[in-house]
This record gives C-alpha cells, structure tokens and sequence, in this order.
C-alpha cells in the first residue's frame, strides 16, 4: 500500500487497523490520518519487531475486494 491509497482508504481502514492491532490508541489514528510515513512510525513505535506483519497485513488489506454495497449487484 502506498501513501495515495492509505489516504483514500483511511475510514476504513483505520477501524479494521484499531480491531488487528489494539496497540494503536485514537490519538496515535488522529496523528497519523491517513499520512502514510506517519502511519509507518507509528508502527514501527508501536510493534518494533513485528512491523513487517503489520505492514504485510495492511497490504493484504488493500488487495482485497471491497464489500458490495446492500441492493447492489456486481
């Protein structure tokens, strides 16, 4: 995931990012929103070691489909 897209998928995906991973607090997802190298510090402060899940994760995230809005067909 680059910073564009984090940018345009914020909403969403700050809310799934909080459930994942519970270490982010509102304050941490007021100061990164939506700022990709912010979100990355954050992360790195937050899992040290584990960022690379982390940012693997947000990847997978990004690749997947997104929810088909109720009444509408694809």
């Amino acid at each position: 995931m680059n910073a564009d897209q984090l940018k345009g998928k914020w909403m969403q995906f700050k809310g799934e990012l909080k459930e994942r991973y519970g270490k982010f607090t509102d304050d941490d997802l007021t100061q990164i929103e939506g700022n990709y190298e912010k979100f990355v510090g954050k992360a790195q402060e937050r899992y040290g070691d584990k960022k690379d899940d982390l940012m693997k994760w947000a990847d997978e995230w990004h690749e997947k489909p997104a929810p088909t809005p109720v009444g509408k067909t694809q």
